[in-house]
C-alpha cells in the first residue's frame, strides 16, 4: 500500500491525515491493516488526524492495539459475495430455439450495445436509421448496426456490410473504410455492434452506393473508468481448468497449492476463490477422450472434485461455474451445474452459471470460461492462443464476450443477451486456453487463469504448451495482482 492509497482510505471516511501521520502509518509492517484500525478508532474524532493521534494508538491510550496479534489478518466469518442481479442465466432460461427467440436475442444485443455507443461522449448524440442516413449527402451523420460481412477489396480497402433493426433491404448498407484510414487495422468481427460517423457516396439510381466512414465507434470502456482503492483487506484467487478425471491432472501441484493455502490464507486474507470452468475433464468431449481418463464416470469426477475442495480451508468462499468440458448444455450462457452432480459439495461452494458477474466487497468481477476465444482466434488474423489477453481486450472493446454467431461457440437465443458486457467490471477473468497472463486495460484487471492439467496429446499435436500450476490473486483493496507458481 502506498501513500496515495492510505490517503484515499482516509478520504473515504471524510478524514485527512497529516504528513507526519502518514509517515508513521507507512513505517508499520502492515500499513493497510494499521490505517484501517486507526481510522476506525478515530471515527468520532475531528476530521484531521495528526501524528499525536496515531501515536496514542501505538501507545495503547485508546486501546486500539493490545498486542501484535491485532495485525494478524483472519478470514472473514461472513464473506461479502453476491451475484449481480440479472447476470446469471441459471433459472432464467426461457428459449426454445425457434426463429422468434433468435429475433428477440439479436434485437436485445443490438439495442443494448447501441445504447452504450450512443452514451459515448465522443459519439455526439443519437444515431440515425441506416435508411435515413443514406439519403443525407450534404453532411456527416452517425449510424449504428450489426456487421454482417467483412471483406477487403483488391486495393486493400475494407468493406463492411452493416444492418440495423429497420427490418427491410433499405436497413442494410456497405460501409467503406479506406486503407489510408487509422481504423483499417482495427479488429472487426461479424455480428458485433459498431457505430460510424461518415456520409454516403453519390447516389446511383436514386440510392447512395455506400457509407464512407471517417470515424469508428465501438462500445468500448469509458475513459474515466479506473480502479479506486478501497479499505478492503481481502484477496480473491483464481483456479481455472482443473480437469479432474484426466490422467494429465497435476495432482502433486494441486496438493502443493492446498498446503500453501493452509499456511498462507489467513496471512494473505484469501477469502475467495473463483473457478472459471472446466473443473472436470468430462465425458465424450472429443473423440478418443476415454483413453485419457483415469475417472471415466462423470458423477465420480465431480465427487472427486468435491473431495479436493474439502481440503481447502473452510473460511474461503468458493465459486464454481461450468465450461465446455463440464456436464452442462454446450450453448452459452450456461446455467449452473445440476444438483445431481453437486450434492457432495460443501456449503461454502457456490454453483453459478457461465458467464456471471459477482459483487465481492463492492468489486464487480466478470468471470467467463472463455470458449469464444476459439472463434476470436480463428476469425481475426492478429489474435492468437499465445496471447489470450489480447482477445479479452477485444471482448471489452466490443462489450461482448462471444459476438460471432455460428462458429465453435454455440449461443442460446435467450430473451436477454447474457454475453453482452453491460456492466464494466473491475476484474475480468477467463480460462479455457490453459495459459496464464495478466494485464490492466482501461482500469480493468484482466486475468487468464492458467490450468491444473499438463499437456494433452491434442496439445502436443498442435505444438501448444500450457502454463499450468499458477494461481493468480487480486487484492480487492489495492488492486495489486500477484501469483503463486506450483511446480
Amino acid at each position: 500500500m502506498d501513500k496515495s492509497e492510505i490517503l484515499t482510505a482516509a478520504a473515504r471516511r471524510n478524514m485527512f491525515l497529516s504528513p507526519d501521520a502518514v509517515e508513521i502509518i507507512m513505517s508499520n509492517s502492515d500499513p493497510a491493516a494499521f490505517v484501517n484500525t486507526v481510522l476506525t478508532s478515530l471515527a468520532n474524532n475531528p476530521m484531521f488526524v495528526t501524528k499525536e493521534d496515531v501515536m496514542r494508538c501505538l501507545e495503547g491510550e485508546m486501546k486500539v492495539i493490545e498486542s501484535p496479534k491485532t495485525f494478524t489478518p483472519h478470514n472473514k466469518a461472513n464473506c461479502e459475495i453476491k451475484v449481480v442481479e440479472g447476470t446469471d442465466v441459471t433459472g432464467n432460461s426461457t428459449c426454445v430455439g425457434d426463429i422468434d427467440d433468435f429475433f428477440r436475442y439479436f434485437q436485445n444485443r443490438y439495442s443494448t450495445l447501441k445504447r452504450i455507443i450512443e452514451r459515448r461522449p465522443d459519439f455526439g448524440g443519437f444515431a440515425l436509421k441506416i435508411k435515413e442516413a443514406m439519403d443525407i449527402t450534404d453532411r456527416e451523420t452517425r449510424i449504428i448496426g450489426v456487421i454482417n460481412e467483412k471483406k477487403f477489396t483488391a486495393n486493400g480497402h475494407l468493406m463492411l456490410t452493416l444492418e440495423d433493426d429497420g427490418g427491410d433491404r433499405d436497413s442494410i448498407c456497405k460501409v467503406f473504410i479506406s486503407k489510408e484510414s487509422e481504423y483499417i487495422n482495427q479488429v472487426f468481427v461479424t455480428d458485433e455492434v459498431v457505430g460510424f460517423l461518415g456520409r454516403p457516396s453519390k447516389k446511383e439510381n436514386g440510392r447512395s452506393g455506400m457509407f464512407i466512414a471517417s470515424k469508428v465507434f465501438k462500445p468500448g470502456i469509458p475513459q474515466n473508468h479506473r480502479w479506486i482503492p478501497s479499505d478492503s483487506d481481502s484477496t480473491v484467487a483464481f483456479l481455472s481448468d482443473i480437469h479432474i478425471g484426466s490422467y494429465t491432472f497435476l495432482e502433486k501441484r494441486w496438493e502443493k497449492m492446498v498446503r500453501w493455502l493452509k499456511e498462507n490464507c489467513e496471512k494473505r486474507q484469501i477469502n475467495y476463490i473463483i473457478m472459471p470452468g472446466d473443473v472436470v475433464d468430462g465425458i465424450g468431449i472429443f473423440p478418443g477422450q476415454e483413453e485419457e481418463l483415469v475417472i471415466s464416470n462423470i458423477y465420480e469426477q465431480y465427487e472427486k472434485l468435491a473431495e479436493y475442495l474439502k481440503d481447502i480451508p473452510d473460511g474461503i468462499k468458493m465459486v464454481v461455474h461450468p465450461g465446455n468440458h463440464d456436464a452442462c448444455r454446450p450453448a452459452e450462457p450456461q446455467p449452473a451445474l445440476n444438483r445431481i452432480f453437486t450434492n457432495s459439495f460443501d456449503s461454502n461452494v457456490m454453483m453459478l452459471g457461465n458467464p456471471v458477474y459477482l459483487d465481492i466487497e463492492d468489486r464487480k468481477i466478470l468471470t467467463y470460461h472463455g470458449r469464444s476465444i476459439d472463434d476470436w482466434v480463428s476469425g481475426v488474423q492478429q489474435l492468437t492462443y499465445d496471447d489470450p489477453l489480447a482477445v479479452m481486450k477485444e471482448m471489452m472493446n466490443s462489450r461482448h464476450l462471444a459476438p460471432i454467431y455460428g462458429q465453435k461457440t454455440a449461443l442460446a437465443p435467450e430473451k436477454k443477451d447474457f454475453m453482452a458486457v453491460g456492466i464494466v467490471p473491475d476484474i475480468f477473468v477467463s480460462g479455457h486456453v490453459h495459459g496464464y497472463g495478466y494485464m490492466e486495460y482501461a482500469g480493468i484487471k484482466m486475468i487468464n487463469a492458467s490450468t491444473w492439467q499438463n499437456q494433452t496429446e491434442y496439445q502436443k499435436m498442435h505444438n501448444f504448451n500450457p502454463k499450468p500450476g499458477i494461481m493468480p490473486m487480486v487484492h480487492l483493496g489495492t488492486g495489486a495482482v500477484t501469483k503463486e507458481v506450483f511446480d
